[in-house]
């Protein structure tokens, strides 16, 4: 009998084989969503084996084994030593490894009491304590690039939480604060940890955000939306200047963001610098989308959102192509875009801006640290049960690569120092998240970090081959250099993937804040280059030396490459067209959607 209740249950998982398969993955997939909100959507599977790869060399690493050896012993015999000086206020400024340098300059030991002993000796401690475990992580024969990466940060990551910066009677700040205010700064701490845990639980942002309301305070450039499909809003801006260039500009930003990142306050407002400068301005903003987007694909992102914009600017402004802006992810696709209408013969487009976007992945910076088969096959999952990935999901991730700015020094000034820094209107952006489609955010995480498909000639949009080589539009390409979203070296690579008039421009700040740089911000700087169409190519290390250094916003630069790459003045274009009616004043209402 059980022989044949055996062969019957098999003779029926033959028959119904899809149906029984499918049901096991939704196990598969149940239990991957489980661990993914347990572990906030890291895959606890891709950490286990970067560690069991990286001690396995460990074991058979002998050089690295006695180095770490070597180093602490070092470090312990000058200890007397060292605790002598640090008494006497002597110690020299910690000297470590390359990468650790900046760490002596960690601004969690700025302040002059960290100076006093015995504080300067638990600071110094721990950057020897960090040192140490650098050693052990980096460099270890036959570990994978990868794996290291990722032992390496969560050892840091693990580092940074028992910082002396984070425990009470080990910060001279907190103890001096306690003092002179009587504990006061305890109570307001409280107060403000209250008020935060009140705002998570109720799904409300950070305290400080309703001060920049986009339409009141940011996105306040006159202009009006002219179109609208299920996934973007169209804004013209008006223009500001009698006369413009005949040929307007579209911005395309990332979907992971809201637009109006380049529309913040007047004084920092990209769109507005522009239009002051005399560009016809159309601004794409995305739509925040829910789960019955979930369905949306890479080219649906092409068709209804940089192609379908296109169509509706060649109807406002005919007969002039579009000097096309793309910035992060949106240049990726505006780059995909290009390649595609290059091979049409499409001349929609006049040239191309490119602001800390990768074209080739095969540097992509620390985002790569939760980007694996095995991190995307949990997200993938993640996604499937819930239709998109939650932009606060992903904001997680950002701020653990900066956890030390992000997180442990903010939570150390408002719960402990019961000191409260308001957000500016760039963080108040930078917490106004979106969602992501599920199929869409699986098909760019494969197909750009994993496949490198754009660089590599693999990509394919409706079955048609997409290649960068097809590209000859003029190019302004900007990076940043403390991009560690898009590294400047990454950006950078588009110079092997095209041949064409290009003008690399590196700037200072980081992702956003480079981006983000107003003509009279201060202490703003940056390198520029001209490669000119048929010039070899120039190493990105030669590049750097032979660069033309800067003082001020890029901005400017960019605006005239824009006018020199313009063929005349015209007047204004009408806001809107027939076919394309105004529908509502910016900036519209997709961008107010949570």
């Amino acid at each position: 009998m059980g022989e044949a209740s055996s062969n019957g249950w098999r003779d029926d998982a033959i028959e119904n084989g899809a149906d029984y398969g499918q049901s096991l993955r939704l196990l598969d997939r149940a239990a991957h969503v489980a661990f993914a909100r347990a572990t906030l959507g890291l895959s606890p599977a891709s950490r286990a084996l970067a560690f069991q790869d990286w001690f396995a060399h460990l074991l058979f690493a002998p050089s690295t084994q006695l180095d770490a050896l070597f180093y602490l012993a070092s470090h312990w015999a000058r200890s007397p030593a060292d605790l002598l000086r640090a008494y006497g206020g002597t110690l020299p400024p910690y000297e470590g490894l390359e990468s650790m340098k900046a760490e002596s300059r960690d601004r969690r030991f700025e302040d002059a009491r960290w100076q006093q002993f015995p504080f300067n000796w638990i600071a110094w401690n721990f950057l020897h304590q960090q040192a140490w475990w650098e050693r052990l992580t980096i460099g270890v024969p036959g570990v994978s690039r990868h794996h290291t990466d990722l032992v390496s940060f969560t050892a840091r990551q693990m580092l940074d939480v028992c910082s002396p910066s984070n425990v009470p009677w080990t910060n001279p700040e907190f103890i001096s604060e306690t003092l002179e205010r009587g504990g006061l700064n305890l109570v307001d701490g409280l107060r403000t940890w209250m008020a935060d845990a009140q705002r998570i639980l109720l799904g409300l942002p950070p305290a400080g955000t309703e001060a920049f309301i986009p339409g009141q305070q940011v996105a306040i450039t006159p202009g009006k939306v002219v179109f609208r499909n299920r996934l973007i809003e169209l804004i013209q801006y008006g223009a500001s200047t009698s006369r413009v260039d005949a040929e307007p500009l579209l911005i395309v930003p990332a979907w992971i963001m809201k637009y109006y990142i380049l529309d913040l306050s007047p004084r920092n407002s990209m769109v507005r610098y522009l239009v002051e400068q005399g560009h016809t301005v159309f601004m794409i903003s995305w739509r925040n989308p829910t789960a019955e987007d979930r369905d949306l694909g890479m080219d649906d992102y092409l068709d209804l959102g940089l192609f379908a914009a296109l169509d509706v600017i060649r109807t406002i402004v005919p007969g002039y192509p579009v000097h096309a802006i793309g910035y992060c992810l949106g240049g990726t696709l505006l780059a995909i875009g290009a390649a595609i209408l290059a091979t049409r013969s499409d001349r929609a487009l006049a040239t191309l801006t490119l602001l800390a976007a990768q074209t080739d992945f095969t540097e992509p910076g620390e985002l790569s640290l939760f980007i694996d088969e095995s991190q995307i096959s949990l997200l993938e999952d993640l996604m499937w049960s819930q239709g998109y990935l939650d932009g606060a999901q992903m904001a997680g991730a950002f701020q653990m690569l900066r956890s030390t700015d992000l997180i442990w020094s903010r939570m150390t000034r408002s719960y402990l120092l019961g000191k409260r820094d308001l957000p500016n209107d760039l963080m108040s952006w930078n917490a106004d998240v979106t969602r992501m489609p599920s199929r869409m955010h699986s098909e760019y995480l494969r197909g750009t970090y994993l496949r490198n498909d754009l660089a590599e000639g693999h990509m394919t949009y409706r079955g048609q081959a997409v290649s960068m080589e097809n590209v000859k539009h003029p190019l302004f390409v900007v990076a940043t250099e403390a991009d560690h979203v898009a590294p400047w070296r990454s950006v950078y690579k588009i110079h092997l993937l095209t041949d064409t008039d290009t003008t690399f421009v590196l700037t200072s700040g980081g992702h956003n804040a480079g981006i983000v740089s107003e003509p009279g911000h201060p202490r703003r700087h940056y390198h520029w280059a001209h490669h000119a169409l048929g010039e070899a190519y120039t190493h990105p290390d030669d590049w750097m030396a032979s660069a033309k250094p800067e003082q001020g916003s890029w901005w400017p630069r960019w605006s005239a490459w824009l006018h020199a790459h313009s063929t005349r003045d015209v007047d204004p274009p009408p806001m809107g067209a027939d076919g394309t009616p105004v529908l509502m004043d910016a900036p519209g209402s997709y961008v107010l959607q949570r």
